[in-house]
């Protein structure tokens, strides 16, 4: 408990650190993933290809080559305004926007095509058909998937601690330069990630028995 207590306030800013970098993250991630998802189900055959290529090239691409990418490859073009904890952001909110598109999909294939066609013949452009009728109910079935997103992205932001991002894997590195027994210090804040991980797990399961179609 020494370790813990004598370094609380390196604990507590380690968290916070991880929280809003987790929620941040999640909302860019969202926000990316409808857009992106919207290309891929457009009857446009441009978009639909330009969607594809943006998630394929996003999923197959390791989430630290991106970290590199943008940290050491924005600064060369000039492009330096960014402070570390925005690129950290952006990266690990681009990336996860893949899986939230590919999420939010597996929810779109779960709509019945009869109800987009029975939209448009009531005269709603697409636009409307998907933001009223079809993105509504593959919500509902993109819950426990989106979930696990959410998740992946507390873990992932680990790597920002490698970027100069201060989170609860900095916390770590410092406490154990400090001379603290290196499984201790593991031990905390590995115990921190589990707390996270437990509320974002029980919010998602809370979301998807209240989203839940009776049967």
């Amino acid at each position: 408990m020494e370790v813990l207590t004598d370094n609380a306030g390196l604990f507590w800013r380690g968290f916070v650190g991880t929280v809003q970098l987790t929620c941040l993250s999640t909302l860019l991630a969202f926000a990316l993933g409808m857009l992106l998802v919207s290309f891929r189900i457009s009857p446009v055959p441009l978009c639909r290809g330009l969607g594809a290529t943006v998630v394929t090239v996003l999923c197959n691409t390791p989430l630290t080559v991106l970290f590199f990418g943008v940290t050491l490859g924005l600064p060369m073009l000039g492009l330096t305004g960014a402070g570390y904890f925005t690129l950290a952001v952006l990266v690990m909110g681009g990336y996860a926007s893949a899986f939230v598109c590919e999420a939010l999909r597996s929810g779109v294939n779960t709509v019945e095509t009869g109800q987009a066609e029975a939209a448009r013949s009531l005269g709603m452009s697409t636009a409307q058909t998907a933001a009223l009728i079809v993105f509504p109910q593959a919500g509902r079935a993109a819950v426990p998937p989106l979930g696990n997103a959410v998740i992946t992205l507390v873990k992932n932001s680990a790597l920002a601690g490698g970027f100069s991002v201060y989170e609860l894997f900095s916390t770590e590195k410092t406490l154990v330069e400090r001379g603290y027994a290196v499984a201790v210090v593991f031990l905390w804040v590995a115990a921190a990630y589990v707390v996270l991980i437990a509320v974002i797990s029980a919010g998602f399961r809370l979301l998807e028995r209240r989203l839940a179609v009776p049967r």
